[in-house]
């Protein structure tokens, strides 16, 4: 039996926007039934590829398919087969809970009789049932982010697009969203998720694909990219300015890879610095290390 197609397949894909390349030759791979998180910095060009998995914007290179279908030709079909949360809350402040999710439903062609089971589905999985009858401005930012995903969900779609998932809100309701998005991908559905937050990458996604000018710099799971970029262990050193530049130093003459955050320096493979590393707090190497080594930016 061959294996199933991926939800998602880009091949060399290349957006322009007049002399401004925001994806340049991009390939990447959403396994059915994963979860893929998309890294990068502001203008790494994560909100171009959503846009172009969703057909509002076209490549000018490259080959998309998503759920089989290729994009833009198919990209009608595609559409009904896959639910978008976006970045920024478009919900209907006129409608109710429930309003927004029916409008949803004729969008979705769901049919008539499956409507109700349909609503009644994506207010569960949202937790918002007892809210159903709520104006949107009366509900709270995490209230609002989680009947944006049931938005999506009204129609069980295959393919799940989160972009900045969780943006703007406090960690404890990031939490309970972290907790729905985990549920959604035990279920089986496919999804792929923006995200500036390393954590949640990190804690969600099985595989993660770090991008910088366009580009997949880094493609694999979470455990495996600490492993293959900053290793096992972190040494952070903190001190004044004079002191970090001192250390950068000392680490551009072992050779040892470092990253710098604020007021600290960070050596990465501190596992091999034998007896030769400066003084300082030791950590397990994470994430948050691969990214800022590979992009060159501050986790925003």
């Amino acid at each position: 039996m061959s294996p199933s197609p991926p939800a998602i397949r880009l091949r060399g894909v290349v957006k322009r926007y007049g002399e401004v390349t925001a994806v340049a030759g991009l390939d990447l791979d959403v396994p059915e039934g994963t979860c893929v998180g998309l890294l990068g910095p502001n203008g790494a060009g994560k909100s171009t590829t959503m846009r172009l998995l969703t057909a509002q914007s076209i490549a000018d290179e490259g080959s998309l398919e998503v759920l089989g279908h290729r994009l833009p030709g198919d990209s009608k079909s595609s559409r009904a087969l896959m639910g978008v949360t976006p970045q920024l809350d478009n919900l209907d402040t006129t409608l109710t809970v429930e309003q927004n999710l029916l409008v949803f439903t004729y969008l979705y062609r769901v049919p008539r009789a499956e409507r109700r089971a349909a609503i009644e589905r994506a207010l569960e999985i949202a937790n918002l049932g007892d809210r159903r009858g709520a104006k949107v401005d009366e509900l709270s930012g995490g209230m609002r982010r989680r009947l944006l995903i049931a938005r999506a969900l009204v129609h069980r779609p295959r393919l799940v697009l989160l972009d900045e998932p969780t943006v703007g809100l406090d960690p404890q309701v990031r939490q309970e969203l972290w907790a729905l998005i985990d549920q959604l991908r035990n279920e089986g559905t496919s999804i792929l998720m923006s995200t500036h937050y390393i954590e949640e990458a990190q804690r969600l996604a099985d595989t993660v694909t770090v991008m910088a000018s366009g580009r997949a710099v880094a493609v694999g799971p979470p455990s495996d990219l600490v492993r293959e970029h900053a290793g096992r262990e972190a040494l952070e050193v903190y001190g004044p300015p004079a002191r970090l530049r001192e250390v950068e130093a000392e680490a551009r003459e072992h050779g040892w890879p470092t990253r710098r955050t604020g007021t600290s320096v960070t050596i990465l493979r501190a596992e091999e610095l034998d007896g030769l590393a400066p003084e300082g707090e030791r950590r397990t190497a994470n994430l948050e290390d691969v990214f800022v080594l590979l992009t060159g930016e501050e986790v925003a």
